[in-house]
């Protein structure tokens, strides 16, 4: 038996049977609290500390969520191990004085376990014992194992919000989008119509300048009755999105940038397949929302233009693709308000809407697009979408 490692001695094959129970429960949870309530559980019954405390970690900012310690208050920054353990990535342990919170406490241990989804930590486990001196590996191996469930149902139950969020935006979206339909479609569309026609009358019965102004008219009323026309087509498709669902990014890019290229000589795009192997929350038009930036390098500059598509931030959250070209770029003072409906450069023969159009799409998967200045001196444009 003394010559067995840790993890071959019956004590450890008890306490991962344990754990698994307690991971299979955590899996079952609906919230954060309840995660929360079961690990805390599960650590003052298998371990029998004196102190447990859970420490949720949220874009770097950590705050206690709950814990026995009297020192600690819930909502409120957790010690300084925490912190420690959170940033290192790695299970941090301290004896003596340094374990404790407070100077006058009669803490002689402190052991703190990052859980972790991937790169990133979600949660600290910290424990205070007034009764053990040095955590070896039959307290740190059992705690590590209990972290990585407790990471597994936080990351679950934050994807659950994300798509539920997403859902309940799309809702509010169609709402929207049904009732501006009725405006512009049927009733400033049918005004204009009869603006139209009643231009047209006038402009056969008069001449001179009179005849040229009831053109004027005319012509007016028609191109804003085709803007109305555009819109509403917008909206409708807009309308029939079904709810986000997993998309491979990988495979729905790789079929954007081949279409683009074959469509847009002038237009070269350095993209690498593998660099997405990720699973993302969108539509049947995630497609469009990527083939619209890329196609707007080759459609809004002249001559060769570079593009280069990346990953260039990812989380167990989020995954932001970026597309940087090396063409004219967007002015600052029009980049503000690019992806408002109907807003184009001065020179643009479009529409206005294809931007508009794309952050419509992506914020109605839960996810957001911006534009920046590339390196190159063209555009930099970023769409950030849910992992699922």
């Amino acid at each position: 038996m003394g010559d067995m490692s840790f993890e071959e001695q019956q004590d450890f094959a008890r306490q991962v049977a344990d754990l698994n129970k307690y991971g299979q429960a955590l899996n079952r949870c609906e919230s954060v609290d309840e995660v929360v309530s079961l690990t805390l559980e599960a650590m003052s019954l298998l371990f029998e500390f004196s102190y447990s405390t859970f420490v949720e970690v949220r874009d770097d900012d950590l705050r206690v969520v709950h814990s026995t310690n009297p020192n600690l208050v819930q909502g409120e920054p957790p010690s300084d191990l925490a912190r420690r353990a959170q940033e290192a990535g790695e299970t941090l342990v301290e004896q003596g004085a340094d374990a404790a919170v407070t100077a006058d406490s009669d803490v002689t241990g402190a052991l703190a376990v990052p859980a972790r989804m991937g790169d990133e930590v979600t949660a600290v486990l910290v424990t205070r014992s007034q009764t053990v001196e040095e955590f070896g590996d039959e307290y740190v191996r059992p705690m590590e194992i209990l972290a990585t469930h407790a990471a597994t149902a936080i990351s679950n139950i934050r994807s659950r919000e994300r798509l539920e969020r997403a859902h309940r935006d799309l809702e509010r979206r169609k709402e929207m989008i049904e009732m501006y339909d009725r405006l512009l479609r049927h009733d400033l569309g049918n005004d204009l119509q009869v603006i139209a026609g009643f231009a047209d009358v006038v402009a056969g019965q008069v001449d001179g300048q009179t005849e040229e102004y009831a053109g004027k008219i005319q012509r007016a009323a028609e191109s804003a009755a085709d803007l109305i026309q555009r819109v509403g087509d917008l909206v409708s498709t807009l309308e029939s999105q079904d709810n986000p669902e997993p998309q491979d990014l990988a495979t729905v890019l790789g079929d954007t940038v081949r279409d683009v290229r074959a469509n847009y000589g002038s237009l070269t795009v350095d993209f690498e397949p593998s660099a997405f192997e990720y699973q993302v929350y969108g539509g049947d038009l995630l497609d469009s929302v990527f083939t619209n930036i890329m196609s707007n390098a080759a459609v809004h500059n002249e001559g060769e233009v570079h593009m280069r598509v990346a990953p260039v931030e990812t989380s167990s959250d989020e995954i932001t693709v970026c597309f940087d070209d090396d063409g004219n770029g967007i002015s600052p003072d029009l980049r503000e308000n690019i992806f408002e409906m109907g807003v184009k450069g001065q020179e643009s023969s479009g529409t206005g809407f294809g931007l508009g159009f794309v952050r419509a799409l992506t914020e109605s998967y839960g996810g957001r697009v911006s534009v920046a200045e590339s390196d190159a001196g063209g555009a930099e444009f970023r769409v950030t979408l849910e992992r699922v």
